[in-house]
Parts: C-alpha cells; structure tokens; sequence
C-alpha cells in the first residue's frame, strides 16, 4: 500500500516564496508519473503540476511560471516551488500519481494572506 506524505505548507504573504515536498512509500514511485493537486474551499481538487519519472513537467495555466515541480527519485520524493504566490493559490496541497493511484494524504495546507 503506497503512503504519500505532504509537508512543508503555512502562512505567506502575497508575493512570497513556499516550497511543499511529499514523501512516497513503495517501489511505484520512480515510474510513475507524479503531480500536485490543490483543493481550495468550496471547489474541486485540480492538478496543477506533474512530472514524469524521466522529468518532463507540465503545469496548469493558472501556475505556469511561478511554480516548479522536481521529484529526487532516489529519496522517493516530489517537490513543489512556489514563487509569487497570489491569495488565489490559498488551498491544501496534495500529492499523487497522474492518474491517481495511491489514497490521499493529509495534505499541506498553504495561506496567502497578508
């Protein structure tokens, strides 16, 4: 049974900087296609990121240029850089494969607010 493990959200104020990293068990995740996926009060969860096991990175409209997506496949990890944040991008944050694969994690929640 894989286990994702999100961690690394808080509180920044518009503009700033936050970087989110999830941690796999199991052997699926060097091939597989991982992502992060938000899900912000009273809407649907939505990928914003994906990566593919040899690192080619899609983002979604809404993020491209301000986020980076990497995964070290030897510590079975993804990571999320998020630059420029914006109140928008205010929600949890949640790992998983593309397509989802795995059962959810707890999530990180991440706040811009001034």
């Amino acid at each position: 049974q894989v286990q994702l493990v999100e961690s690394g959200g808080g509180l920044v104020q518009p503009g700033g900087s936050l970087r989110v990293s999830c941690a796999a068990s199991g052997s699926a995740f060097s091939v597989r296609t991982m992502g992060w996926y938000r899900q912000a009060p009273e809407k649907e969860r939505e990928l914003v990121a994906r990566i593919s096991p040899g690192g080619i990175t899609n983002y979604a409209d809404s993020v491209k240029g301000r986020f980076t997506i990497s995964r070290d496949n030897a510590k079975n990890t993804v990571y999320l850089q998020m630059n420029s944040l914006k109140p928008e991008d205010t929600a949890v944050y949640y790992c998983n494969f593309v397509p989802v694969y795995a059962g959810w994690g707890q999530g990180t929640q991440v706040t811009v607010s001034s």
